[in-house]
């Protein structure tokens, strides 16, 4: 079968009408507005390739202007999905493209008209484009492999948009739309094919890699507070630990709140729930950026620092409890104090497990309990509220 123009139109709404499809079932069963926006995208070039068919028939203002017009439409709406996936707003001046377009209706008729027609709808896609690959650009963050595909690849064929503007004033080019006829033609409806697949298969990666990586993120993390649960913990402690020296101390603080079970009781769990949010938001806030904070279970926290001398370990932990103090008593009063012991182990060489460090810390905690609570109980040091 030869390559002609309509051979290399249809393949190109088979394969448009087959990502259109793809993406719109990927969006069905994850509902990433991205996804929307990219699979409409296909469609709207399925409908603008076949429309081109027309153009042979004599159908010149809908085979060509109309289907133009969706090329410019379907790369819009590949800008929007960026857009969207980036979390990027898109100022309102990009829509002037379509003013553009239909500005384009007012032509005359004349040897001059498929050159300027060519060379408008060339630009308008390239910056949408262009537009596009550059919204996703890292930004100071790793990009996932599907993202900085998709970025390149829109860069590619951007630029290729750009050459194909300036070839219309190269003297003596042939540039006919009505009857494909033009190297430029021809070369552009190939490179329309490869296009489709490419964006569509990076599209696809993309969002599939996001998903990856947020189910990924959700299983280290506890569903209530949003800090690392134990299993995140572990895998990320050794990391931490072999920083430690006796010039970079590390310390675990093992945190459990005190008569937490008269909260539940008296205000109920969802109560409770906020008490533990609450907490958690304090450890967040208070912990050093390079810490590490986890939700062990029930109301028992841990914090895993390096380079953290006594001084700052004490600080930290009177800091905890005094604002956990004041919010508990303010938010939910109860016959005895809801309050925070802290267990808490300096060490200056690696342990030799993080388990085994939790022990020691466990050690101590049971130490606060048995001082009276509402205390932190650190090696060699008590303090007391």
């Amino acid at each position: 079968m030869p390559l002609d123009p309509p051979t290399m139109l249809t393949i190109s709404i088979a394969l448009a009408a087959a990502a259109a499809l793809y993406l719109a079932i990927e969006w069905r069963s994850i509902r990433e507005p991205s996804l929307l926006f990219w699979s409409a995208g296909f469609a709207t070039i399925t409908v603008g390739s076949t429309l081109a068919l027309l153009r042979s028939n004599g159908f010149l203002l809908i085979g060509i202007w109309f289907a133009n017009g969706l090329l410019v439409t379907a790369h819009f709406l590949f800008l929007l999905g960026v857009a969207r996936f980036t979390q990027i707003r898109l100022p309102r001046a990009w829509y002037l493209i379509f003013v553009t377009w239909l500005v384009m209706l007012l032509l005359p008729d004349g040897p001059l008209w498929s050159k300027v027609m060519l060379a408008a709808n060339s630009l308008l896609v390239a910056a949408s484009t262009l537009k596009a690959s550059f919204l996703l650009r890292p930004h100071g963050k790793s990009l996932s492999v599907g993202a900085v595909q998709l970025r390149y690849v829109l860069l590619g064929h951007g630029m290729f948009y750009v050459a194909k503007a300036l070839t219309v004033m190269i003297p003596g080019t042939l540039i006919d739309l009505a009857a494909f006829r033009g190297e430029i033609i021809q070369i552009s409806l190939v490179e329309g094919a490869m296009a489709i697949m490419l964006i569509a298969l990076s599209m696809t990666g993309t969002e599939r890699y996001r998903r990856e990586e947020q189910i990924a993120r959700l299983a280290a993390r506890d569903p209530l507070t949003a800090l690392y649960n134990r299993r995140a913990l572990e895998v990320r402690a050794p990391r931490l630990l072999q920083d430690v020296s006796p010039t970079r101390p590390g310390a675990l603080l093992l945190i459990d709140i005190d008569n937490f079970k008269l909260v539940n009781d008296q205000y109920g769990h969802t109560a409770g729930d906020r008490l533990l949010v609450a907490l958690s938001e304090m450890i967040r806030a208070e912990s050093p950026d390079e810490a590490l904070a986890a939700r062990l279970g029930g109301d028992e926290f841990v914090i895993l620092l390096n380079n953290a001398p006594s001084e700052r370990i004490v600080t930290l932990g009177d800091t905890l409890r005094d604002q956990f103090q004041r919010t508990a008593i303010q938010a939910f009063p109860t016959s005895e104090p809801v309050t925070l012991s802290i267990g808490a182990t300096l060490f200056n060489t690696p342990p030799a497990s993080l388990a085994a460090l939790i022990e020691q810390g466990d050690a101590a905690l049971y130490e606060s309990k048995r001082g009276g609570r509402n205390r932190l109980r650190l090696t060699g040091l008590t303090t007391s509220g």
